[in-house]
């Protein structure tokens, strides 16, 4: 099992299945890895010698942001959005859906579990 950025790769897959296994490393850019380093995407990721798995590893550091770096770096601007008070800031802030989308119905993921209000019923005038 080859360990990259501090992930296990499952090695009962394919080399470019299991590079997306790493925050930051979508199907583009592990298939953009196997290319530049000449590796077989198809072949499974237990065969990667460890001079195969140094040199990814030293691409990924070299060129892209994965990992923790990603994270903080996310992190980072949506607190920036926060701090200077922008609609999406306090989007952010509410824990509501940032990107327009409607929030009268299905923004269930973002909202979590309904929260029941009580309302009036529908109570009948009494006259006497």
């Amino acid at each position: 099992m080859a360990r990259i950025q501090g992930v296990d790769l499952p090695g009962d897959k394919h080399v470019v299945v299991a590079l997306q296994y790493i925050y930051g490393v979508g199907d583009w850019v592990a298939a953009d890895l196997c290319f530049r380093l000449g590796i077989d995407p198809f072949m499974k990721a237990s065969a990667l010698g460890d001079e195969a798995v140094s040199r990814i590893t030293t691409l990924l550091d070299k060129d892209y942001l994965v990992e923790g770096q990603l994270r903080r770096s996310i992190q980072q601007h949506i607190a920036r959005l926060r701090d200077i008070q922008c609609y999406r800031g306090t989007r952010h802030r509410r824990n509501l859906p940032v990107r327009g989308q409607r929030t009268r119905t299905n923004a269930r993921t973002r909202k979590g579990v309904k929260k029941t209000v009580a309302g009036k019923k529908g109570v009948k005038d009494m006259k006497h």
